[in-house]
């Protein structure tokens, strides 16, 4: 939930759209979720912009699979780093619309356009770096 999401939630109780127990039920698991193998972090998108990114590396595909599942439910462009094809194939079982950035190893879950801000300059110093590089840009 982003705080577009958290504002016009408050307005529908202000109206009487939705009733407070509605209202505390959708932002129960704020600001974490505990999933028994990982804390997800749904109240990261309130502080810093952008929501929590999932790092592949030493986690299950069913464990990336269900961190991503709960993160896309409240909100877009989750990020999967460090995947691989298969990764990718597991993330679409729940985003079928997710994006494999391969040179990246960038899965995007849930894509939506969102305004850039700014310019960013990636520098590489050769062909060894380029998938940093990639992951550099995607992330930007």
């Amino acid at each position: 939930m982003d705080e577009r999401a958290l504002r016009e939630l408050l307005e529908e109780v202000a109206r009487g759209e939705l009733s407070l127990d509605e209202a505390v039920e959708a932002i129960r698991h704020l600001p974490f979720e505990e999933l028994g193998f990982a804390k997800v972090d749904h109240h990261r998108v309130l502080r810093q912009g952008f929501p929590e990114v999932v790092y592949c590396p030493g986690k299950t595909l069913e464990q990336i699979r269900e961190i991503v599942a709960r993160l896309i439910e409240r909100v877009p462009n989750v990020m999967a780093t460090r995947a691989s094809e298969e990764i990718y194939r597991e993330i679409q079982r729940v985003s079928p619309d997710a994006v494999y950035h391969s040179q990246a190893r960038i899965v995007v879950a849930r894509p939506e356009p969102r305004d850039l801000v700014g310019q960013v300059a990636i520098v590489s110093a050769g062909t060894a770096d380029i998938p940093i590089a990639e992951e550099a840009a995607v992330t930007a």
